[in-house]
């Protein structure tokens, strides 16, 4: 679905404010008093807010190599989105409705992002923010205009991420962790990317010779009818 491009403005209006101020907590989507910050060229900047925190305490988190299920189990889902400020939506909320794209990659394999990240199990409730298919699609629909960030994504996945780790994978030695968005460099930690419209976000662990080429730097949304 397109959203009216003066929806659009008023959100980022609304994101950029949010962010200034700072919100969140240790470990409920972003760090607390930090403000935004961009990565990139004047032309290509990507908006970062706080850092999200260590995802370690929350429920059923994965600490495993990939491949990586939706880890959707009602309760712990459940749980999941109680401990960092989420409430579970019996359907998809409008105020918000953007979508972007994730490709991750592992020692230069692609893995797949799994259908149904942030929709329970059993169908009873879903999450800001989800996954319908296992294309990679990332699906921001919430109820009231915010913001949302990576770490809070990969935090409803219930997978760790932080600025060493992706699951188990942690950085050591010539192995690290690096990530992108739309083809510009995000150093230091991911979870402090904020989601934006149509972004082509990418994550790779691995040698600097493992980087994915081509790097994806954009996605088809129109194909997919976003």
């Amino acid at each position: 679905m397109r959203r009216d491009p003066r929806a659009r403005a008023a959100l980022l209006a609304l994101v950029a404010a949010a962010l200034i101020a700072g919100c969140g907590s240790d470990n409920g989507g972003g760090g607390s008093g930090a403000s935004t910050t961009t990565a990139g060229g004047a032309t290509s900047n990507v908006d970062l807010g706080p850092a999200f925190g260590s995802m370690d305490k929350l429920p059923g988190v994965l600490k495993t190599p990939p491949p990586w299920p939706a880890n959707n189990d009602d309760r712990q889902l459940q749980l999941r989105l109680r401990a960092i400020g989420l409430d579970p939506l019996t359907a998809e909320g409008q105020a918000v409705h953007i979508h972007q794209h994730l490709d991750i990659y592992v020692g230069g394999k692609k893995e797949t992002v799994p259908a149904q990240i942030g929709i329970a199990s059993s169908g009873s409730f879903i999450s800001d923010l989800h996954t319908h298919d296992a294309t990679g699609i990332m699906h921001v629909e919430a109820e009231q205009v915010r913001s949302f960030s990576l770490g809070q994504f990969f935090a409803v996945w219930g997978l760790r991420l932080d600025r060493n780790c992706l699951g188990s994978l942690c950085q050591s030695g010539d192995k690290q962790l690096r990530a992108w968005v739309n083809g510009t460099p995000v150093p230091g930690d991911p979870t402090r990317i904020v989601l934006d419209e149509h972004q082509e976000i990418v994550l790779a662990y691995g040698t600097a010779a493992q980087q994915p080429d081509p790097l994806p730097k954009s996605y088809d949304f129109a194909s997919a009818g976003l």
